[in-house]
């Protein structure tokens, strides 16, 4: 029976960590087992118990007094090291071939969209495991507050889902910080989370002195994005499990999960009292957010 997984990824601050606790939290109650794999040498704040943590083979900090690299390039150091020594991490999945697993990976974006070693370890644990996985990719909702680092997370979800070569979820996370400052927003939330018209977005840019030189290559880019047209988002915010249910679902059907008989039950549970689709959120839905306990099953 193959096993399932996802791959967490995104940008520095944009809720990995926090995204793994809490999932892990909602699979749990719907009746999975999971393990958490914490494979971000940078990372030593968890708020979980790790399964398997690549801390215990190397972390960025002894690379940086050792090797004498700066931050990031003793990131692509262990990164690079941990691709060399990826017998050590097979074997401590093998643990765990029982448990839907996430993966919380570092924030360095590089390695998503043009450096090779992220993409060769998922692939070689896919294959030497039979692990079916979902590369969940987080974008910090605050990016939709400026034209210029919404177009930036568009390119960057676009080179990534190319690069990592998985199936892809991008979604919106901390979207009730977003809902909370909506007037500083210059489009409704489904402008954002399905990826409207990006004349609007290029006009906008146009319309502000600090981007307007760049018209060229803002053109570039969203002629670049418009045609590829495989970006869109899923909002999320982990203390409303309606948001939970949505991106657990579009991970589910991205990876091909199936339910096994308690979990199918647990999710009809669910499914009965929130019947909510992406084009279903808005603001006005997302501003309310309801006590977390009260959605207990």
């Amino acid at each position: 029976m193959p096993l399932y997984g996802q791959v967490v990824i995104g940008p520095p601050g944009s809720g990995k960590t926090t995204y793994c606790n809490e999932m892990s939290k909602y699979l749990t109650e719907l009746g999975r087992q999971v393990a958490i794999v914490n494979i971000d040498p940078a990372n030593d704040t968890l708020c979980y118990e790790a399964a398997v943590d690549v801390s215990d083979l190397i972390t960025v900090e002894d690379v940086m007094e050792y090797v004498k690299l700066g931050p990031n390039g003793s990131l692509i150091y262990c990164i690079e090291f941990l691709e060399k020594r990826l017998d050590w991490l097979l074997e401590k999945l093998k643990n765990y071939s029982n448990y839907y697993i996430l993966f919380d990976c570092p924030g360095q974006i590089e390695i998503y969209t043009h450096h090779n070693s992220m993409k060769n370890i998922m692939l070689a644990i896919k294959n030497e495991l039979d692990l079916r996985l979902c590369c969940v990719q987080l974008i910090d909702g605050h990016y939709c507050s400026d034209p210029g680092k919404y177009l930036s997370a568009l390119l960057m979800c676009t080179s990534t889902m190319y690069q990592m070569e998985l199936p892809h979820v991008n979604i919106l996370s901390k979207i009730d910080i977003a809902v909370k400052h909506r007037s500083k927003l210059l489009f409704n939330l489904d402008y954002y989370t399905e990826v409207l018209s990006l004349d609007e977005l290029l006009n906008a840019l146009q319309n502000d002195p600090l981007t307007a030189r760049y018209h060229r290559l803002n053109e570039a880019i969203v002629s670049l994005i418009e045609g590829q047209n495989i970006v869109s988002f899923i909002p999320l915010n982990v203390r409303d499990k309606r948001t939970m249910e949505l991106a657990r679902k579009n991970i589910d059907k991205a990876n091909g999960y199936v339910f096994n008989s308690q979990e199918n039950k647990s999710a009809e549970m669910l499914n009965s009292v929130m019947q909510l689709d992406v084009n279903d959120f808005s603001f006005d839905i997302l501003e309310n957010v309801p006590n977390i306990d009260s959605l207990d099953t």
